[in-house]
């Protein structure tokens, strides 16, 4: 079953995120996943999450595939270059629906 995940963060520093990036967009195609939103802060969510500038949207088509990813030796090295580039991040798995009747219920 496909599931997502949800990827909120401030940038710290740009040319360590643009190098994890760069080696996470071939990792997320060898691995069947593909990034379906990116977007730019527009305004201040109503919530009591704190509003993060870059929000990334990525559909997993298995928890499997996504562990996969996580746990690729080939990324490894690149980590750090996520971790030194992003500030605030929150992460978020979410089970793919058809609708809200399994929520609802």
């Amino acid at each position: 079953m496909a599931i997502y995940a949800l990827n909120l963060f401030d940038l710290k520093d740009k040319q360590s995120y643009a190098t994890y990036s760069k080696e996470a967009d071939k990792a997320l195609a060898r691995h069947g996943a593909k990034v379906v939103a990116i977007g730019n802060l527009e305004s201040a969510p109503v919530g009591e999450i704190r509003p993060r500038q870059v929000l990334l949207l990525v559909e997993w088509k298995s928890k499997k595939a996504n562990s996969a990813f996580l746990n690729d030796p080939e990324m490894a090295e690149f980590h750090p270059y996520r971790d030194k580039g992003l500030d605030q991040f929150v992460w978020h798995l979410f089970e793919k629906l058809d609708d809200l009747r399994p929520v609802l219920k």
